[in-house]
């Protein structure tokens, strides 16, 4: 964990050994349990530093996330970006939202093991942000390249409150998406900010787009998942 440290610390985020020994926690336990279930295809253990945890804290340098904030990651698979950014800030109120019940079960035994009080939601996004307990209830919503921006957008800006981000982790060859999701940003009441572009320290391109909510979601948004692919706002 000694090079996760360094790499972190070159970007200006500071890693405790606490927080080190629990990223080498959840490392075993992801290795462990991908025997079992397919989480993730990165399995050689320097990719999981790069290319999962400091890919996920990286966002700690492009956004400036309040403290005590509501987080909810959308799509979260194996955690990423949410469990590595809670590890890093434990005041975050981190929800982690997959459809996938295997996952969700990974997820609370994650959360057990490093004692993290993470809400760990078995659920549809387009189902559960309809729900007053957790629509605009949220100051940041993150997803990590689960679907196409456009849809990435009808289904995570729902979630987030007047004032709050969205956090679309992208691939470096996403400029043309981002051009097609202007159009639904806008009318599910967000506005690009900034878009920042980086390289991992293996040379992986990266692009984040910070979308700010700048006012309320038509209710009728997210639709169901077949018109969001069949007919995106775009």
């Amino acid at each position: 964990m000694n090079e996760l440290k360094q790499m972190a610390r070159d970007e200006g985020i500071y890693l405790t050994d606490e927080m080190l020994r629990d990223f080498a926690t959840y490392q075993e336990l992801l290795l462990d349990w991908n025997n079992r279930m397919n989480l993730t295809a990165i399995t050689e253990p320097r990719d999981i530093l790069i290319k999962h945890f400091l890919d996920s804290i990286l966002l700690l340098r492009w956004c400036e996330i309040p403290q005590n904030a509501k987080v909810i990651d959308v799509g979260t698979g194996a955690g990423f970006p949410g469990i590595p950014l809670k590890i890093v800030r434990p005041d975050l109120q981190l929800t982690l939202l997959d459809s996938l019940q295997k996952r969700v079960t990974f997820l609370t035994e994650v959360s057990r093991r490093l004692n993290l009080d993470n809400q760990c939601i078995h659920s549809r996004a387009e189902d559960l942000a309809h729900e007053a307990e957790h629509r605009e209830q949220y100051d940041v919503a993150t997803a990590r390249a689960v679907a196409s921006l456009p849809a990435l957008s009808e289904l995570c800006l729902p979630f987030v409150k007047r004032g709050g981000y969205f956090l679309a982790m992208k691939g470096p060859d996403s400029q043309e998406e981002m051009e097609k999701a202007l159009r639904g940003i806008h009318l599910l009441g967000g506005a690009v900010k900034d878009s920042p572009s980086y390289t991992l320290p293996d040379g992986s391109g990266r692009a984040l787009y910070i979308i700010e909510k700048t006012s309320q979601t038509p209710t009728k948004y997210p639709r169901k998942r077949g018109k969001i692919t069949k007919a995106p706002l775009i």
